[in-house]
């Protein structure tokens, strides 16, 4: 467990632990999965797969499609060394996570709440909360698309089917992790195959793809209109909420709670993140490259918004189910990322308020905060205010990053908690600097949005 200085008061800035707070993350699936301490690597390796690719979730979510698309469709290719590099901060952040939850016993809000004080933790808290709806806003906002897509459902009406989800959620954790973290992979196999088909299709030139994804290009900084989708990509890409999931889900394996035990599952659940953002990768390349080659190869420059697209791809790839395989890997990515906003809105609340209420009920309490404004929005301004409600809600992601990183990188830093599993020297430093640059640039991307600038 963590350790602290006791003896300062309270109210100070110093670390301070409660001794309230010792219950486990999530303790309902904690410590309930096996994990073998013997035989082929590819069995423990086995045991810890599943909280990465629930983490990976919310890096290919509806919120990140429209900077995906609209930097495909204005740059080409350009681009793809941004979403590479956004994507080597998230697997250094996702396994500082994963290290802090195993080598504590605590998830992130616990953490905070166990030494910061408490008018510090009622901001944290407020936060990810904030965080919570304004992701679930971009998921209710993807789904209601998709849905109308695909099947002709009003964007309201589609918006009131998402509360459905609560009880799905419900049912799979009364069956187990297991089946939550099967769920969430089968969509993710699902998301996976629609992009790898049109990519197949669209049949884009390799050389220019690796190139573009390891060489940076100079019209990245000098050229302001690609810096700000740029901006955006990055920005969009570290959600808050899924650092203090990833801290908490990966306690549900049952390894030995000695510092080997820890020292080898922070190995193995480092790996799963690793392999489980790597997927994100390829969906955030995929969604690019196809906007590259359907939209910018075509003059289809102004191409950005996630109806335009699906008009547009089948006819411009020559492939009839092309539009079709789009809508529903946006489905399923809007139907995926409910239920790591549902998991996480339960960790930040119990976490910071020791406050446990019935999952359904915390699922539909999240979910209708999230339903109201886009009823509303579009009920008043159509579908175009719906798009803008979803830029919005990136927004309000970007202000609440701080909360989540900065925390984060100070604890797993800190060898008073850590202890041996603290990180070294070299690791904080570049965490900070990693920190720093997603902080500066999603201020940034607040301030242009605000301004109305890019």
């Amino acid at each position: 467990m963590l350790e602290a200085d006791v003896t300062a008061p309270r109210s100070a800035w110093r670390f301070a632990r409660r001794e309230e707070d010792d219950q486990p993350s999530l303790r309902e699936v904690n410590s309930t999965i096996a994990v073998p301490t013997s035989g082929v690597w590819f069995r423990r390796l086995f045991a810890f797969m599943g909280p990465g690719y629930m983490v990976s979730v919310g890096y290919m979510d509806p919120g990140n499609w429209a900077t995906d698309l609209a930097g495909g469709a204005q740059f080409g290719y350009t681009l793809l060394f941004i979403i590479m590099l956004s994507n080597l901060m998230a697997i250094l952040l996702q396994a500082l996570a994963a290290r802090l939850g195993i080598a504590t016993g605590r998830d992130l809000a616990q953490a905070c709440r166990a030494y910061y004080p408490r008018p510090v933790n009622f901001v944290l808290w407020i936060a990810c909360e904030l965080a919570i709806i304004a992701c679930d806003l971009a998921e209710v906002i993807g789904t209601a698309i998709a849905l109308q897509l695909l099947f002709g459902i009003p964007l309201i009406g589609g918006a009131i089917l998402t509360a459905l989800d609560a009880f799905l959620v419900l049912l799979l954790m009364n069956k187990g992790f297991r089946y939550l973290e099967a769920f969430v992979v089968a969509l993710l196999i699902i998301i996976f195959s629609c992009f790898a088909i049109q990519i197949f299709v669209a049949a884009p030139p390799a050389g220019t793809i690796l190139h573009s994804m390891f060489v940076p290009s100079s019209d990245i900084i000098t050229n302001p209109a690609m810096l700000y989708i740029a901006i955006g990509i990055i920005g969009a890409t570290v959600m808050p909420h899924n650092l203090y999931l990833h801290s908490s889900i990966v306690q549900t394996r049952a390894y030995e709670r000695t510092d080997a035990g820890k020292r080898d599952a922070i190995k193995w659940a480092t790996m799963d993140s690793t392999i489980a953002l790597m997927l994100a990768l390829f969906v955030n390349a995929a969604i690019l490259i196809v906007a590259a080659v359907a939209f910018h190869d075509t003059g289809h420059h102004h191409v950005a918004e996630i109806d335009q697209a699906f008009q547009l791809l089948s006819p411009l790839l020559g492939l009839g189910i092309a539009s079709i395989l789009f809508a529903v890997a946006l489905l399923a990515s809007g139907l995926n990322s409910t239920v790591t906003a549902t998991l996480a809105g339960q960790i930040i609340m119990e976490g910071f308020l020791r406050l446990r209420i019935p999952s359904w009920a915390r699922r539909l309490l999240t979910r209708g905060l999230a339903i109201v404004p886009v009823v509303v929005v579009t009920a008043l301004y159509g579908e175009k205010g719906t798009g803008q409600l979803l830029v919005f809600s990136q927004v309000i992601l970007s202000m609440q990053l701080p909360f989540a990183v900065i925390p984060l990188v100070q604890f797993v830093s800190d060898k008073k908690k850590m202890g041996n599993l603290a990180i070294p020297r070299g690791v904080a430093a570049l965490a900070w600097v990693v920190a720093a640059i997603i902080l500066v640039l999603n201020f940034k991307l607040l301030y242009d949005t605000m301004s109305g600038a890019g």
